[in-house]
């Protein structure tokens, strides 16, 4: 005799999930909902999108950016926000490719207009290229830090290209916990300051938001094969040059065990997080290169500091907001 299958909690219909933190059994459709009404909650507790704004998504092609470029879709027109996707292709080959498809297509299956820019375009070389200068010329940066610092700059180019107030990425919760613990081990204040989800406004106009930060990785792909949403499940084949994925096996082994502290470690980051953007003085610069803004006292931003290092071969630069080479690709948009 088989095991019988749990109710939801909300509508006794059978449940197809177990969410562990809260002992809840939910449907389909109730979970769904709960991760809307999440995504919706995030979104009015700090602000992040204002009625009439117009909304890049950045969307990779990933599970947790088609996520997000869903549910924001599901709620634009009644808040009065058009929605843009955008895509940085990066010109790794045999993997962007399919990516770039599957964005275009679900982009145009929501009917929402799809922006695409390239780093060859926008710094005249591809990712590939980039490491192989890296290699050449013995730069000890791994592949997620070079990518996360041109990823960056792309995103706010494209972002301001399209008219966008707003710049909305698909960092969720477990993403929010490990650059918490890369820029600690970094020494990285200022980036800890940043992480506090209130938007502010920068230089060029717009703002950056993380409406899904407050949703488990997990919970977010279980959304996206519940809503039959399409995604690249390849992994990017750089992913483990960075401590990334070293931190994430130890955050998922430390929540298998006690259910629920990703959520406590969450809470605690953004206190901490909000205590130093409210006690810290932050300089901005003016990039004498590009004309964007920036934290270095050179005035040089990152992403042209690291131009220069891969041009001229000096490993000399630092090119993180503190001077420090954090391999922090804090610019996900997966």
């Amino acid at each position: 005799m088989g095991m019988s299958v749990k109710p939801c909690i909300y509508c006794s219909a059978e449940s197809v999930y177990y969410r562990h933190y809260s002992g809840e059994y939910l449907c389909s459709r109730c979970f769904t909902r709960s991760v809307q009404r999440k995504v919706a909650r995030t979104i009015s507790k700090y602000s992040m999108i204002k009625h009439g704004d117009r909304v890049a998504v950045a969307v990779s092609g990933g599970k947790d950016s088609l996520s997000l470029l869903h549910i924001l879709s599901k709620s634009a027109r009644r808040h009065g926000n058009e929605l843009v996707a955008v895509t940085i292709d990066e010109g790794i080959t045999g993997y962007r490719d399919e990516s770039l498809k599957i964005a275009r297509e679900f982009a145009s299956m929501l009917d929402v207009e799809h922006a695409i820019l390239s780093y060859r375009e926008l710094f005249g070389s591809t990712l590939e290229e980039a490491l192989k200068a890296r290699d050449e010329k013995a730069i000890s940066m791994s592949a997620c830090s070079i990518c996360g610092t041109f990823r960056r700059k792309a995103i706010d180019s494209i972002a301001k290209a399209v008219g966008a107030d707003v710049i909305a990425t698909a960092h969720n919760l477990d993403d929010m916990l490990q650059t918490f613990i890369i820029n600690i081990s970094a020494g990285d204040v200022e980036r800890i300051a940043w992480m506090y989800p209130e938007p502010v406004e920068y230089a060029n106009g717009l703002r950056k938001v993380k409406p899904l930060l407050e949703v488990y990785e997990h919970e977010v792909a279980f959304y996206a094969l519940i809503n039959d949403i399409p995604f690249q499940s390849e992994q990017c084949p750089y992913m483990n040059e960075g401590i990334r994925s070293s931190i994430r096996e130890f955050l998922n082994a430390l929540e298998q065990k006690h259910p629920g502290i990703k959520y406590n470690m969450l809470r605690t980051i953004l206190k901490v997080s909000k205590v130093l953007r409210d006690n810290l003085e932050f300089k901005r610069y003016r990039c004498s290169v590009c004309s964007r803004e920036c934290s270095t006292a050179s005035g040089i931003c990152s992403s042209c500091m690291l131009t220069m290092m891969l041009a001229n071969g000096s490993s000399s630069i630092s090119i993180s907001s503190n001077g420090s080479n954090n391999n922090n690709n804090n610019s996900k948009i997966n």
